[in-house]
């Protein structure tokens, strides 16, 4: 069959296909209608000259660049235009005819324009739109247009606040005691003897010093069965759950989470493509049903000794049933130790770590509480087979740097200062919480449960279910308290817990009465 063309149209125009004369028609058309309301060739130096501010303080190229650019881009200088010769442009200007030659030659050189020798400069022709311009939408609209449905999700539902310091801003320690004149001691000692090593890339799993200092100090304070070999440095507790979703979980994989429980877990998780699956809490901690016990995760994330953010203690047979499951099924269970040095009544149960025989526990911890968060040092214990893919991965994807840091750090343990500084912090933590329980006590007397025990940097004060914890959380903020609502840390919508997650870290014991006053006052009415 032989197909029929347009004789005349092949031999104009043997390439053109019918989408391509369109295309060259709308831009036509789109050229005349651009050329009908800009200004003419011949009075480009006039409107140049209209915009120029000679007494402005911005540099005369910068200022003739910005304005002739911005004219070819909105095409009121439009294509084919010609540009006034260059001295004449710097005489209408008041400039000099060089600052004009070179402002010509960045637009060429970026192909704005296009100059021949002995006809001028003219606006160049960019070539066709790819379509015609967005249509205006809402924040929330063009971020759902920008982002893809997981990037949606983890912004839509993250959990990190605005204001990381005052009362009752939960999670931050009190960083003004930190001893900032011995640290600055150890580091210029450091950086008066430094090697290239420290001021390059790091290397494996971190600094050794550091690492064994770790294995030692978790030995003895944690009862962790590791060395120092064991341990891999990271830049936050973040980071290293984000190298436990990469290295050992695929998306779809499903994950157990503390219900309520910490919301940095959950972004991590959520994020890696993976299924959260909320197990509720109860006085011995994380309760899996028979439904769940039934389809085995890929992992399960707690906080045994102090779960976060109800305080709740794992009991010790609820820990051995965790770690036989995890044995028989194959589960990973990550531990995170965040904030076990402060336990204010009694010694804190050993780590879950140390129960693990079958080598199925990767242990979180972290200096972020008992020294200042912005130090971005943290550690993985894991199983010895994992070591070395660890520190691979770690390289790989995040190129570590903060050699120095971890350095400063390794002496600030090793000479004793870090077990100094954490004995201080706690008797003073322990103090701003007596404070924090008494103030509620006056105001509330058992009307509200204080939950959270005697332990960390937090306690939680119960709400009614009826009452809306956010909005609650709203009004106090507008008071100048800052506080985290309780049902924040649950997966589940339907009927979470309700209350206020205080932090009592970052307020003077004196400051605490007064402070929770203003917070009492908001509270009162809605109650």
């Amino acid at each position: 069959m032989i197909s029929r063309t347009n004789p005349k149209r092949s031999r104009t125009h043997p390439e053109r296909t019918g989408s391509d004369a369109r295309a060259e028609k709308n831009l036509s058309a789109r050229r005349r209608a651009a050329a009908s309301s800009t200004v003419h060739a011949q009075d480009v130096a006039g409107f140049v000259l209209g915009r120029f501010d000679a007494a402005s303080g911005e540099y005369d190229h910068r200022q003739l660049y910005r304005i002739v650019q911005a004219g070819i881009a909105d095409a009121t200088l439009p294509p084919g235009t010609k540009l006034p010769p260059t001295r004449v442009l710097g005489t209408a200007l008041g400039i000099a005819r060089n600052t004009v030659v070179h402002v010509y030659e960045q637009l060429a050189l970026e192909g704005c324009v296009r100059a021949g020798v002995g006809r001028g400069t003219f606006v160049a022709d960019t070539g066709p739109r790819l379509g015609d311009a967005p249509p205006r939408r809402s924040p929330a609209a063009t971020r759902r247009a920008l982002l893809s449905r997981r990037g949606s999700q983890l912004v839509d539902g993250a959990g990190a606040g605005d204001r990381q310091w005052g009362a009752f801003t939960p999670g931050v320690p009190e960083v003004r005691q930190f001893p900032v004149q011995v640290w600055s001691r150890l580091q210029a000692r450091l950086w008066r003897k430094t090697t290239p090593a420290l001021m390059s890339y790091a290397t494996g799993a971190g600094d050794a010093g550091l690492r064994s200092a770790i294995a030692t100090h978790l030995r003895s304070a944690r009862n962790v069965d590791c060395t120092p070999e064991q341990v891999v440095l990271t830049s936050g507790t973040q980071q290293s759950l984000r190298l436990v979703a990469q290295l050992l979980c695929d998306p779809g994989d499903a994950v157990w989470l503390e219900e309520p429980g910490y919301w940095g877990a959950r972004s991590v998780f959520g994020a890696a493509g993976m299924k959260l699956v909320p197990v509720r809490v109860d006085d011995e901690g994380m309760a899996p049903d028979e439904a769940q016990r039934r389809v085995a995760p890929r992992a399960m994330f707690v906080t045994p000794s102090h779960q976060y953010p109800t305080g709740v203690l794992m009991s010790h047979g609820r820990r051995r049933q965790l770690l036989d499951y995890a044995a028989a099924r194959g589960v990973w269970v990550i531990e995170d130790d965040y904030d076990s040095e402060f336990r204010y009544r009694s010694r804190p149960l050993p780590a879950l770590q140390s129960l693990d025989a079958q080598q199925r526990v990767i242990y979180l911890g972290t200096f972020s509480k008992t020294l200042f968060p912005s130090l971005r040092i943290a550690y993985l214990v894991l199983p010895g087979d994992l070591v070395e893919a660890f520190a691979r991965g770690l390289n790989e994807l995040y190129r570590e740097g903060a050699s120095m840091q971890q350095a400063v750090l390794s002496r600030f343990i090793s000479e004793g200062h870090y077990a100094g500084h954490v004995r201080r912090m706690r008797a003073l933590y322990a103090a701003r919480h007596d404070e924090l329980v008494t103030a509620i006590g006056r105001h509330f007397g058992d009307r509200l449960p204080v939950i959270g025990g005697d332990a960390g940097l937090h306690l939680v004060l119960g709400l009614p279910s009826a009452l809306d914890d956010r909005a609650v959380v709203k009004r106090l903020l507008q008071a100048g308290v800052s506080t985290r609502p309780l049902s924040l840390y649950h997966l589940r919508t339907r009927a979470p817990a309700r209350g206020l997650v205080l932090g009592y870290g970052a307020v003077d014991e004196a400051q605490i009465a007064e402070r929770f006053e203003d917070l009492a006052a908001t509270l009162q009415p809605l109650l």
